[in-house]
C-alpha cells in the first residue's frame, strides 16, 4: 500500500497532478466532427467522450471495468443528536450490501459495475469535532491511504460513495471551512431530522468551526479536523484516480464536500472527476457551484452509498456507444455540410 505518512507527503501529492492526454481528446472530437449527426447534436455526450479519453489517456476509451466503491465510517459527533439513527446502523448497512440488499446493489448490476465496500474501523467512531479533532494525523493519512490504495489499477471508471451516520454533518461542517459560511448555510435533513435535529445539526457545524479556526485557511486540516475516516478513504481514491489515468464519478453531497480539498488546493484537482447528479440534500447545489461542476443527473435523490454515481453510468455507456458505433458521413455515404 502506497502510504502517506506525513501531511507533507500528502499535501505535496495533491499539488504534483498529472494532466489529462489533450491529443486524446482532440481525437474523439475529431471523430466526432465526421459522425453522422449535426456538429454538437448530442450535447454532453459528446463532451462526455471526450472526458473519458483525456484522462483514460486513450482515443477510444473503454467502460469494461467499472467500479463502484462504497468506504464506511463512524462519526462522535453522532452524540450530539444530529442523526436520527444510531451509528450501530452503519455496520447494519454495510453487512446489508453484503447480502445485496441495497438499492445500490441493483443499481451497479444495472449499470454493469463491479461494487465493494470498505468499512474503516466501524466500532471506533470519530472524535466529535465539536470538542477535538475529528481524527488524529496518523488516523487520517491512514484512511487516505486505504483509499489511495483500494483503487485497482486496470479500473476504467471509478464511482465513489459512501455509507456513514452523521455524515451529512460532518460534510456541512467541512463545505463551511472550505467554502465559507456556518452551520445555517450548509446544513440540512439529512437522513431526516426534524426541526430540533437540524437546529442542533447547524449548532455542532457552528461549533465545530469555533474549535478548528485553522481549519478554514488549510483544506487538509480541514479534512481531518472536520471530516470522516470514509471521507478521508474518498479523498485518497480520488488522488489515486487522477494518479493513474482513471476517470470519476462523484456522488452526492458528502462525496463532493470530501474530495473538495483536492479542489481548493489544486485549480484543477477535479478535472478528472465529474459531478454523477444534483442531490436533494440541503447544501449540495451550493457546493456544486463552489466548485463550478454541472451535475449529469438531478432526481431528487438523498440516499447515499453512490446511487446517483451508478445511475450515472448509462450515460457514460451511450456517449461511448454513440462514439465508437455511429458511422461517419464518409461510411454511411451520407452528404456532409457544404465547405
Amino acid at each position: 500500500m502506497t502510504a502517506f505518512t506525513t501531511l507533507d507527503s500528502l499535501r505535496a501529492a495533491c499539488l504534483d497532478l498529472p494532466g489529462g492526454d489533450e491529443a486524446a481528446a482532440g481525437a474523439v472530437a475529431a471523430r466526432q466532427a465526421r459522425l453522422t449527426k449535426p456538429p454538437g447534436s448530442l450535447g454532453r455526450l459528446e463532451e462526455l467522450a471526450a472526458w473519458m479519453a483525456r484522462w483514460q489517456r486513450r482515443a477510444m476509451p473503454g467502460l469494461e471495468r467499472v467500479e463502484v466503491l462504497i468506504f464506511a465510517g463512524n462519526h462522535g459527533v453522532v452524540a450530539r443528536g444530529v442523526s436520527p439513527y444510531p451509528p450501530s446502523v452503519t455496520a447494519q448497512m454495510v453487512a446489508n450490501y453484503a447480502a445485496g440488499g441495497a438499492a445500490i446493489n441493483q443499481l451497479a448490476r444495472l449499470a454493469g459495475a463491479a461494487l465493494r465496500v470498505v468499512p474503516l474501523a466501524l466500532d471506533t467512531p470519530t472524535g466529535d469535532f465539536t470538542e477535538g479533532p475529528a481524527m488524529e494525523e496518523g488516523d487520517f493519512l491512514a484512511a487516505v491511504s486505504m483509499g489511495h490504495a483500494a483503487l485497482r489499477p486496470d479500473t476504467e471508471l471509478l464511482c465513489l460513495g459512501e455509507m456513514g451516520i452523521g455524515n451529512t454533518t460532518a460534510a456541512a461542517a467541512l463545505a463551511a471551512a472550505l467554502f465559507g459560511g456556518g452551520g445555517h448555510r450548509w446544513a440540512g435533513r439529512g437522513t431526516g431530522v426534524d426541526d430540533s435535529g437540524l437546529a442542533r445539526k447547524r449548532a455542532a457545524v457552528d461549533a465545530a468551526l469555533a474549535r478548528h479556526p485553522e481549519a478554514r485557511r488549510d483544506p487538509l486540516h480541514a479534512a481531518r479536523t472536520l471530516g470522516g475516516r470514509e471521507m478521508a478513504a474518498m479523498l485518497g481514491a480520488a488522488l489515486a484516480a487522477r494518479q493513474q489515468g482513471v476517470p470519476v464519478l462523484l456522488d452526492g453531497y458528502v462525496c463532493l464536500a470530501a474530495v473538495a480539498p483536492l479542489a481548493r488546493l489544486c485549480p484543477d484537482g477535479l478535472d478528472h472527476a465529474r459531478a454523477a447528479h444534483r442531490s436533494a440534500e440541503a447544501g449540495c447545489a451550493t457546493l456544486l457551484a463552489a466548485l463550478g461542476m454541472e451535475p449529469l443527473l438531478d432526481l431528487g435523490l438523498r440516499l447515499g452509498e453512490a446511487s446517483g454515481a451508478a445511475l450515472a453510468v448509462p450515460l457514460l455507456r451511450a456517449a461511448l456507444a454513440c462514439h465508437a458505433g455511429m458511422a461517419t458521413f464518409a461510411e454511411a455515404g451520407v452528404s456532409d455540410r457544404e465547405a
